[in-house]
Protein backbone atom coordinates (compact mmCIF):
# COMPACT_ATOMS: atom_id res chain seq x y z
CA UNK A 1 0.00 0.00 0.00
CA UNK A 2 1.30 3.47 -0.91
CA UNK A 3 1.26 5.95 1.94
CA UNK A 4 1.75 9.72 1.79
CA UNK A 5 3.24 12.23 4.14
CA UNK A 6 0.21 14.32 5.10
CA UNK A 7 2.47 17.34 5.53
CA UNK A 8 3.52 17.29 1.88
CA UNK A 9 2.81 20.49 -0.03
CA UNK A 10 0.38 20.55 -2.91
CA UNK A 11 3.07 21.19 -5.46
CA UNK A 12 3.04 18.35 -7.98
CA UNK A 13 5.38 19.91 -10.52
CA UNK A 14 8.93 21.15 -10.23
CA UNK A 15 9.57 24.84 -9.70
CA UNK A 16 12.17 26.84 -11.56
CA UNK A 17 14.54 28.84 -9.40
CA UNK A 18 14.76 32.14 -11.32
CA UNK A 19 14.58 34.15 -14.51
CA UNK A 20 17.01 36.89 -15.57
CA UNK A 21 17.01 39.72 -18.07
CA UNK A 22 19.53 42.38 -19.07
CA UNK A 23 19.24 45.40 -21.37
CA UNK A 24 21.92 47.63 -22.92
CA UNK A 25 20.14 50.70 -24.23
CA UNK A 26 21.48 52.55 -27.26
CA UNK A 27 18.25 54.47 -27.62
CA UNK A 28 15.94 51.66 -28.67
CA UNK A 29 14.82 50.10 -25.35
CA UNK A 30 14.28 52.17 -22.24
CA UNK A 31 15.47 50.20 -19.23
CA UNK A 32 12.04 50.67 -17.65
CA UNK A 33 10.76 48.30 -20.34
CA UNK A 34 12.46 45.46 -18.46
CA UNK A 35 9.25 45.46 -16.45
CA UNK A 36 7.50 43.84 -19.42
CA UNK A 37 10.34 41.35 -19.93
CA UNK A 38 10.07 40.29 -16.29
CA UNK A 39 6.32 39.87 -16.72
CA UNK A 40 7.06 37.47 -19.58
CA UNK A 41 9.39 35.51 -17.27
CA UNK A 42 7.05 35.52 -14.27
CA UNK A 43 6.50 31.75 -14.57
CA UNK A 44 10.17 31.20 -13.68
CA UNK A 45 9.83 32.81 -10.24
CA UNK A 46 6.83 34.16 -8.36
CA UNK A 47 8.17 35.11 -4.95
CA UNK A 48 10.27 38.22 -5.54
CA UNK A 49 11.32 40.56 -8.33
CA UNK A 50 13.82 43.34 -8.86
CA UNK A 51 15.63 45.61 -11.30
CA UNK A 52 18.90 47.53 -11.23
CA UNK A 53 19.79 50.23 -13.77
CA UNK A 54 22.76 52.47 -14.42
CA UNK A 55 22.84 55.96 -15.89
CA UNK A 56 26.52 55.57 -16.69
CA UNK A 57 27.61 56.88 -13.30
CA UNK A 58 25.70 55.09 -10.57
CA UNK A 59 23.41 52.07 -10.15
CA UNK A 60 19.83 52.50 -8.91
CA UNK A 61 17.85 49.45 -7.89
CA UNK A 62 14.49 48.29 -6.62
CA UNK A 63 13.60 44.80 -5.39
CA UNK A 64 11.03 43.24 -3.10
CA UNK A 65 8.98 40.13 -2.45
CA UNK A 66 5.89 39.67 -4.58
CA UNK A 67 4.91 39.39 -8.22
CA UNK A 68 6.30 41.79 -10.81
CA UNK A 69 3.06 43.75 -11.02
CA UNK A 70 2.96 44.38 -7.28
CA UNK A 71 6.66 45.10 -6.74
CA UNK A 72 6.97 47.82 -9.39
CA UNK A 73 4.63 50.70 -8.71
CA UNK A 74 4.53 53.65 -11.09
CA UNK A 75 6.80 55.64 -8.80
CA UNK A 76 9.34 52.83 -8.64
CA UNK A 77 9.29 52.35 -12.38
CA UNK A 78 9.88 56.05 -12.96
CA UNK A 79 13.17 55.67 -11.07
CA UNK A 80 14.24 53.12 -13.69
CA UNK A 81 13.61 55.39 -16.69
CA UNK A 82 16.30 56.46 -19.11
CA UNK A 83 19.03 54.14 -17.91
CA UNK A 84 21.99 53.21 -20.07
CA UNK A 85 21.81 49.57 -19.02
CA UNK A 86 19.97 47.41 -16.54
CA UNK A 87 19.32 43.90 -15.27
CA UNK A 88 16.22 42.28 -13.79
CA UNK A 89 15.28 39.14 -11.91
CA UNK A 90 12.33 37.03 -10.81
CA UNK A 91 12.99 34.51 -8.05
CA UNK A 92 11.64 31.30 -6.64
CA UNK A 93 12.95 30.19 -3.23
CA UNK A 94 12.18 27.52 -0.69
CA UNK A 95 9.64 28.48 1.97
CA UNK A 96 10.99 30.49 4.88
CA UNK A 97 13.70 32.33 2.95
CA UNK A 98 11.58 34.42 0.63
CA UNK A 99 12.66 37.78 2.03
CA UNK A 100 13.41 41.12 0.40
CA UNK A 101 17.08 40.88 1.37
CA UNK A 102 17.36 37.72 -0.75
CA UNK A 103 15.57 39.29 -3.72
CA UNK A 104 17.77 40.06 -6.70
CA UNK A 105 19.58 41.78 -8.33
CA UNK A 106 22.23 41.85 -5.61
CA UNK A 107 24.05 45.20 -5.61
CA UNK A 108 27.36 46.04 -3.91
CA UNK A 109 30.23 48.51 -3.95
CA UNK A 110 33.74 47.23 -4.59
CA UNK A 111 37.14 48.65 -5.47
CA UNK A 112 36.15 49.18 -9.09
CA UNK A 113 32.87 50.96 -8.33
CA UNK A 114 29.40 49.40 -8.18
CA UNK A 115 28.33 45.96 -9.29
CA UNK A 116 24.96 44.22 -9.65
CA UNK A 117 24.27 40.57 -10.47
CA UNK A 118 21.26 38.37 -11.15
CA UNK A 119 21.56 34.59 -11.25
CA UNK A 120 19.54 31.58 -12.36
CA UNK A 121 20.92 28.25 -11.23
CA UNK A 122 22.44 26.57 -8.19
CA UNK A 123 25.99 26.28 -6.87
CA UNK A 124 27.01 22.89 -5.50
CA UNK A 125 30.13 23.88 -3.54
CA UNK A 126 28.59 26.84 -1.70
CA UNK A 127 29.71 25.66 1.75
CA UNK A 128 33.38 25.39 0.79
CA UNK A 129 33.41 28.76 -0.97
CA UNK A 130 31.50 30.39 1.88
CA UNK A 131 34.08 29.28 4.43
CA UNK A 132 37.00 30.34 2.25
CA UNK A 133 35.54 33.78 1.62
CA UNK A 134 34.74 34.33 5.29
CA UNK A 135 38.29 33.36 6.23
CA UNK A 136 39.45 36.09 3.84
CA UNK A 137 37.23 38.68 5.50
CA UNK A 138 34.04 38.51 3.43
CA UNK A 139 30.82 39.52 5.17
CA UNK A 140 27.63 38.00 3.81
CA UNK A 141 24.41 40.01 3.75
CA UNK A 142 21.96 37.48 2.25
CA UNK A 143 20.93 33.84 2.54
CA UNK A 144 21.30 33.00 -1.15
CA UNK A 145 24.21 31.29 -2.87
CA UNK A 146 24.09 33.97 -5.58
CA UNK A 147 26.03 36.28 -3.27
CA UNK A 148 29.07 34.06 -3.85
CA UNK A 149 29.28 35.53 -7.36
CA UNK A 150 29.52 39.07 -6.01
CA UNK A 151 32.40 38.23 -3.70
CA UNK A 152 34.34 36.27 -6.29
CA UNK A 153 33.92 38.86 -9.05
CA UNK A 154 35.01 41.63 -6.68
CA UNK A 155 38.00 39.55 -5.56
CA UNK A 156 39.23 38.94 -9.11
CA UNK A 157 38.15 42.34 -10.52
CA UNK A 158 41.62 44.00 -10.74
CA UNK A 159 42.07 42.07 -14.00
CA UNK A 160 38.73 43.31 -15.39
CA UNK A 161 35.24 41.85 -15.26
CA UNK A 162 35.73 39.36 -18.10
CA UNK A 163 38.86 37.93 -16.48
CA UNK A 164 37.09 37.98 -13.11
CA UNK A 165 34.27 35.89 -14.58
CA UNK A 166 36.81 33.48 -16.04
CA UNK A 167 38.66 33.08 -12.75
CA UNK A 168 35.38 32.78 -10.85
CA UNK A 169 34.29 29.82 -12.96
CA UNK A 170 37.42 27.94 -11.91
CA UNK A 171 36.17 28.10 -8.33
CA UNK A 172 32.45 27.41 -8.66
CA UNK A 173 30.73 24.11 -9.37
CA UNK A 174 27.12 24.09 -10.48
CA UNK A 175 24.78 25.74 -12.94
CA UNK A 176 24.35 29.39 -13.79
CA UNK A 177 22.94 31.82 -16.28
CA UNK A 178 24.29 35.12 -15.04
CA UNK A 179 23.80 38.79 -15.93
CA UNK A 180 26.19 41.36 -14.46
CA UNK A 181 25.87 45.16 -14.48
CA UNK A 182 28.59 47.76 -13.92
CA UNK A 183 28.25 51.53 -14.32
CA UNK A 184 28.77 51.33 -18.10
CA UNK A 185 28.70 47.66 -19.16
CA UNK A 186 26.38 44.66 -19.29
CA UNK A 187 27.76 41.14 -19.10
CA UNK A 188 26.22 37.71 -19.55
CA UNK A 189 27.67 34.30 -18.75
CA UNK A 190 26.46 30.72 -19.06
CA UNK A 191 27.94 27.70 -17.31
CA UNK A 192 30.21 25.39 -19.33
CA UNK A 193 27.49 22.76 -19.77
CA UNK A 194 24.73 25.25 -20.67
CA UNK A 195 22.42 23.73 -18.06
CA UNK A 196 20.32 26.85 -17.58
CA UNK A 197 19.17 28.85 -20.63
CA UNK A 198 20.30 32.33 -21.68
CA UNK A 199 19.71 34.04 -25.03
CA UNK A 200 20.69 37.24 -26.84
CA UNK A 201 18.36 39.60 -28.65
CA UNK A 202 18.66 42.90 -30.47
CA UNK A 203 16.38 45.83 -31.21
CA UNK A 204 17.94 48.50 -33.37
CA UNK A 205 21.34 49.13 -31.79
CA UNK A 206 20.24 47.93 -28.33
CA UNK A 207 20.83 44.47 -26.85
CA UNK A 208 18.85 42.17 -24.57
CA UNK A 209 19.89 39.12 -22.56
CA UNK A 210 17.16 36.88 -21.14
CA UNK A 211 16.44 33.42 -19.77
CA UNK A 212 13.85 32.82 -22.50
CA UNK A 213 13.07 34.31 -25.89
CA UNK A 214 9.57 35.33 -24.76
CA UNK A 215 11.20 38.17 -22.81
CA UNK A 216 12.70 39.45 -26.07
CA UNK A 217 9.28 39.26 -27.72
CA UNK A 218 7.83 41.40 -24.94
CA UNK A 219 10.35 44.14 -25.78
CA UNK A 220 9.99 43.85 -29.55
CA UNK A 221 13.55 42.55 -29.82
CA UNK A 222 14.67 39.94 -32.34
CA UNK A 223 16.25 36.69 -31.14
CA UNK A 224 19.83 36.69 -32.42
CA UNK A 225 21.13 33.49 -30.84
CA UNK A 226 21.57 31.64 -27.57
CA UNK A 227 24.57 32.34 -25.40
CA UNK A 228 26.75 29.26 -25.88
CA UNK A 229 27.70 27.01 -23.00
CA UNK A 230 30.83 28.43 -21.42
CA UNK A 231 30.45 31.80 -23.15
CA UNK A 232 30.86 35.29 -21.67
CA UNK A 233 29.51 38.33 -23.53
CA UNK A 234 30.44 41.93 -22.80
CA UNK A 235 28.09 44.64 -24.09
CA UNK A 236 29.14 48.28 -24.00
CA UNK A 237 29.77 51.37 -26.17
CA UNK A 238 31.91 49.22 -28.47
CA UNK A 239 29.03 46.83 -29.15
CA UNK A 240 29.16 43.18 -28.16
CA UNK A 241 32.21 41.00 -27.67
CA UNK A 242 32.30 37.28 -26.98
CA UNK A 243 34.78 35.35 -24.85
CA UNK A 244 35.17 31.76 -23.72
CA UNK A 245 35.19 30.91 -20.03
CA UNK A 246 38.22 28.77 -20.83
CA UNK A 247 41.38 30.53 -21.98
CA UNK A 248 42.14 27.59 -24.31
CA UNK A 249 38.60 27.89 -25.82
CA UNK A 250 37.82 24.23 -25.09
CA UNK A 251 34.20 23.10 -24.87
CA UNK A 252 32.40 20.53 -22.71
CA UNK A 253 29.52 18.27 -23.74
CA UNK A 254 26.28 20.28 -23.65
CA UNK A 255 23.94 19.46 -20.78
CA UNK A 256 20.86 21.63 -21.28
CA UNK A 257 18.13 20.86 -18.73
CA UNK A 258 15.71 18.52 -20.53
CA UNK A 259 12.92 19.47 -18.14
CA UNK A 260 12.88 23.00 -19.58
CA UNK A 261 11.23 21.53 -22.67
CA UNK A 262 8.93 19.22 -20.71
CA UNK A 263 7.49 21.75 -18.28
CA UNK A 264 9.56 24.71 -17.09
CA UNK A 265 9.81 27.00 -20.11
CA UNK A 266 6.91 28.96 -21.54
CA UNK A 267 5.34 27.16 -24.49
CA UNK A 268 6.10 30.02 -26.91
CA UNK A 269 9.83 30.15 -26.12
CA UNK A 270 12.70 29.04 -28.30
CA UNK A 271 15.63 27.59 -26.34
CA UNK A 272 18.93 26.57 -27.93
CA UNK A 273 17.27 26.66 -31.34
CA UNK A 274 14.37 24.37 -30.39
CA UNK A 275 10.83 25.70 -30.13
CA UNK A 276 9.27 24.51 -26.89
CA UNK A 277 5.76 24.01 -28.26
CA UNK A 278 7.04 21.91 -31.14
CA UNK A 279 9.05 19.77 -28.72
CA UNK A 280 5.97 19.15 -26.58
CA UNK A 281 3.75 18.35 -29.55
CA UNK A 282 6.33 15.87 -30.84
CA UNK A 283 6.57 14.31 -27.36
CA UNK A 284 2.80 13.84 -27.41
CA UNK A 285 3.00 12.14 -30.77
CA UNK A 286 5.73 9.82 -29.51
CA UNK A 287 3.57 9.03 -26.49
CA UNK A 288 0.66 8.04 -28.73
CA UNK A 289 2.94 5.69 -30.66
CA UNK A 290 4.34 3.91 -27.61
CA UNK A 291 1.23 4.01 -25.41
CA UNK A 292 -1.95 3.77 -27.52
CA UNK A 293 -5.36 3.26 -25.94
CA UNK A 294 -8.96 3.15 -27.15
CA UNK A 295 -10.72 6.30 -25.97
CA UNK A 296 -13.19 9.02 -26.90
CA UNK A 297 -11.33 12.18 -25.82
CA UNK A 298 -7.74 13.38 -25.38
CA UNK A 299 -7.24 16.22 -22.90
CA UNK A 300 -4.25 17.87 -21.23
CA UNK A 301 -3.68 19.14 -17.72
CA UNK A 302 -3.50 22.96 -18.09
CA UNK A 303 -1.27 24.55 -19.12
CA UNK A 304 2.06 22.86 -19.82
CA UNK A 305 0.58 19.52 -20.95
CA UNK A 306 -1.83 20.96 -23.52
CA UNK A 307 0.68 20.86 -26.39
CA UNK A 308 1.56 17.23 -25.70
CA UNK A 309 -2.17 16.41 -25.61
CA UNK A 310 -2.58 18.00 -29.04
CA UNK A 311 0.26 15.86 -30.36
CA UNK A 312 -1.26 12.72 -28.87
CA UNK A 313 -4.60 13.55 -30.46
CA UNK A 314 -3.10 14.16 -33.91
CA UNK A 315 -1.10 10.92 -33.85
CA UNK A 316 -3.86 8.75 -32.37
CA UNK A 317 -6.80 10.23 -34.24
CA UNK A 318 -8.75 10.58 -30.98
CA UNK A 319 -10.54 13.96 -30.75
CA UNK A 320 -8.88 16.64 -28.63
CA UNK A 321 -10.91 18.63 -26.11
CA UNK A 322 -10.98 20.19 -22.66
CA UNK A 323 -11.55 17.98 -19.63
CA UNK A 324 -10.23 20.36 -16.98
CA UNK A 325 -10.72 24.11 -16.72
CA UNK A 326 -8.11 26.20 -14.93
CA UNK A 327 -9.00 29.14 -12.72
CA UNK A 328 -6.47 31.72 -13.90
CA UNK A 329 -7.04 34.03 -10.95
CA UNK A 330 -5.62 31.63 -8.36
CA UNK A 331 -1.96 32.05 -7.46
CA UNK A 332 0.32 29.64 -5.63
CA UNK A 333 -1.53 27.38 -3.19
CA UNK A 334 -0.73 27.61 0.48
CA UNK A 335 0.35 24.46 2.25
CA UNK A 336 -2.81 23.68 4.14
CA UNK A 337 -2.66 21.93 7.53
CA UNK A 338 -5.66 19.68 6.90
CA UNK A 339 -6.23 17.15 4.13
CA UNK A 340 -9.71 18.48 3.37
CA UNK A 341 -8.40 22.00 2.86
CA UNK A 342 -5.61 20.79 0.56
CA UNK A 343 -8.17 18.99 -1.61
CA UNK A 344 -10.26 22.17 -1.79
CA UNK A 345 -7.16 24.08 -2.92
CA UNK A 346 -6.79 21.73 -5.91
CA UNK A 347 -10.42 22.36 -6.82
CA UNK A 348 -9.78 26.11 -6.64
CA UNK A 349 -7.26 25.73 -9.45
CA UNK A 350 -8.88 23.07 -11.64
CA UNK A 351 -12.42 21.89 -12.24
CA UNK A 352 -13.72 19.06 -14.42
CA UNK A 353 -15.79 19.97 -17.47
CA UNK A 354 -18.71 17.58 -16.99
CA UNK A 355 -20.32 18.29 -20.36
CA UNK A 356 -17.17 17.07 -22.15
CA UNK A 357 -16.26 14.04 -20.07
CA UNK A 358 -19.52 12.46 -18.91
CA UNK A 359 -19.84 8.91 -20.21
CA UNK A 360 -16.53 9.12 -22.12
CA UNK A 361 -13.23 7.28 -22.02
CA UNK A 362 -10.68 10.06 -21.41
CA UNK A 363 -6.95 10.07 -22.10
CA UNK A 364 -5.52 12.61 -19.68
CA UNK A 365 -2.05 13.88 -20.64
CA UNK A 366 0.27 15.37 -18.03
CA UNK A 367 3.92 16.34 -18.34
CA UNK A 368 5.14 14.54 -15.20
CA UNK A 369 4.20 12.84 -11.97
CA UNK A 370 6.30 13.98 -9.03
CA UNK A 371 4.54 12.96 -5.82
CA UNK A 372 1.38 11.57 -7.38
CA UNK A 373 -1.10 13.23 -5.04
CA UNK A 374 -2.42 15.70 -7.60
CA UNK A 375 -2.77 12.98 -10.26
CA UNK A 376 -5.06 11.02 -7.94
CA UNK A 377 -7.23 14.07 -7.28
CA UNK A 378 -7.53 14.81 -10.99
CA UNK A 379 -8.57 11.26 -11.82
CA UNK A 380 -11.11 11.37 -8.97
CA UNK A 381 -12.38 14.71 -10.25
CA UNK A 382 -12.93 13.41 -13.79
CA UNK A 383 -14.62 10.23 -12.64
CA UNK A 384 -16.75 12.28 -10.26
CA UNK A 385 -17.85 14.28 -13.32
CA UNK A 386 -18.96 11.08 -15.04
CA UNK A 387 -15.91 9.97 -17.03
CA UNK A 388 -16.30 6.28 -17.85
CA UNK A 389 -12.53 5.65 -17.92
CA UNK A 390 -9.46 7.80 -17.28
CA UNK A 391 -6.16 6.75 -18.86
CA UNK A 392 -3.11 8.68 -17.63
CA UNK A 393 -0.38 9.33 -20.19
CA UNK A 394 2.78 11.17 -19.10
CA UNK A 395 4.88 12.97 -21.72
CA UNK A 396 8.16 12.34 -19.86
CA UNK A 397 9.79 9.38 -18.10
CA UNK A 398 9.30 8.68 -14.38
CA UNK A 399 11.06 11.26 -12.20
CA UNK A 400 13.32 9.17 -9.97
CA UNK A 401 16.13 11.52 -8.90
CA UNK A 402 16.20 15.04 -7.39
CA UNK A 403 17.62 17.96 -9.35
CA UNK A 404 20.71 19.62 -7.86
CA UNK A 405 21.24 22.14 -10.64
CA UNK A 406 18.61 24.83 -10.43
CA UNK A 407 15.16 23.31 -9.96
CA UNK A 408 13.37 22.93 -6.65
CA UNK A 409 12.53 19.22 -6.34
CA UNK A 410 11.45 17.01 -3.46
CA UNK A 411 13.89 14.62 -1.84
CA UNK A 412 14.19 11.19 -3.45
CA UNK A 413 11.98 9.61 -0.80
CA UNK A 414 9.15 11.96 -1.84
CA UNK A 415 9.49 11.13 -5.55
CA UNK A 416 6.90 8.42 -5.95
CA UNK A 417 8.58 6.84 -8.99
CA UNK A 418 11.81 6.27 -7.08
CA UNK A 419 10.23 3.63 -4.84
CA UNK A 420 7.08 2.40 -6.62
CA UNK A 421 6.32 0.59 -9.86
CA UNK A 422 4.16 2.02 -12.61
CA UNK A 423 1.40 -0.42 -11.68
CA UNK A 424 1.52 0.65 -8.02
CA UNK A 425 1.25 4.29 -9.05
CA UNK A 426 -1.63 3.47 -11.39
CA UNK A 427 -3.55 1.82 -8.55
CA UNK A 428 -2.86 4.74 -6.27
CA UNK A 429 -4.12 7.32 -8.77
CA UNK A 430 -7.19 5.28 -9.63
CA UNK A 431 -6.42 5.54 -13.36
CA UNK A 432 -7.57 2.74 -15.66
CA UNK A 433 -4.12 2.68 -17.22
CA UNK A 434 -0.85 4.61 -16.84
CA UNK A 435 2.07 4.93 -19.26
CA UNK A 436 5.15 7.17 -19.41
CA UNK A 437 7.16 8.32 -22.42
CA UNK A 438 10.54 6.51 -22.43
CA UNK A 439 13.61 8.72 -22.13
CA UNK A 440 15.01 7.88 -25.56
CA UNK A 441 11.69 8.84 -27.17
CA UNK A 442 11.57 12.13 -25.26
CA UNK A 443 15.11 13.05 -26.27
CA UNK A 444 14.34 12.22 -29.91
CA UNK A 445 11.18 14.34 -29.80
CA UNK A 446 12.93 17.36 -28.27
CA UNK A 447 16.15 17.09 -30.25
CA UNK A 448 14.28 16.93 -33.58
CA UNK A 449 17.33 16.05 -35.63
CA UNK A 450 19.75 18.40 -33.83
CA UNK A 451 22.80 17.29 -31.83
CA UNK A 452 21.87 19.12 -28.65
CA UNK A 453 22.91 17.35 -25.44
CA UNK A 454 20.83 17.30 -22.27
CA UNK A 455 21.00 16.95 -18.54
CA UNK A 456 18.72 13.99 -17.77
CA UNK A 457 19.58 13.80 -14.08
CA UNK A 458 16.03 13.86 -12.73
CA UNK A 459 15.08 10.92 -14.95
CA UNK A 460 18.09 8.61 -14.84
CA UNK A 461 20.74 10.23 -12.63
CA UNK A 462 22.68 11.32 -15.73
CA UNK A 463 23.92 14.68 -14.44
CA UNK A 464 26.56 16.44 -16.58
CA UNK A 465 28.95 16.58 -13.61
CA UNK A 466 29.85 14.43 -10.62
CA UNK A 467 27.31 15.77 -8.13
CA UNK A 468 28.77 13.98 -5.11
CA UNK A 469 32.29 15.19 -5.81
CA UNK A 470 31.14 18.77 -6.40
CA UNK A 471 28.85 19.12 -3.40
CA UNK A 472 30.29 20.37 -0.14
CA UNK A 473 28.91 20.65 3.36
CA UNK A 474 26.54 23.59 3.40
CA UNK A 475 27.14 26.88 5.14
CA UNK A 476 24.25 27.92 7.35
CA UNK A 477 24.08 31.23 5.57
CA UNK A 478 22.72 29.74 2.39
CA UNK A 479 19.39 28.30 1.36
CA UNK A 480 17.53 28.06 -1.93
Amino acid sequence: MIQYDTDMPLQEHFSEECGVVGVYNNGDIDTMAMYFALHALQHRGQESAGMAVTDGKKITYCKHTGLVGSVFTEARLNRMKGGKAGIGHVRYSTEGFNTSVNAQPLVASYAGGELAIAHNGTLLNTGKLCRQLKENGAIFQTQTDSEIFLHLIAHYSPKGIVEALRKMTEDIKGSYALVVLTKDRLYGARDPFGIRPLCLGKKGDSYVLASESVALDALGAKLVRDIAPGEIVEIGPQGIESFSIFEDNRTLPAGMCLFEYVYLARTDSIIDGIDVMGARVRAGKELARVAPVEADLVAGVPDSALSAAMGYSVQSGIPYGDALIKNRYVGRSFIQPEQSLRELAVRMKLNALKANVEGKRVVLIDDSIVRGTTSKRLVDMLKGAGAKEVHLRISSPPVTYPCYLGIDTPSKRQLISSSHTVEEIRRMTGADSLCYLPLDNLIRAVRNGTELGFCTGCFDGGYPMDIKACRSKGCRNFHK
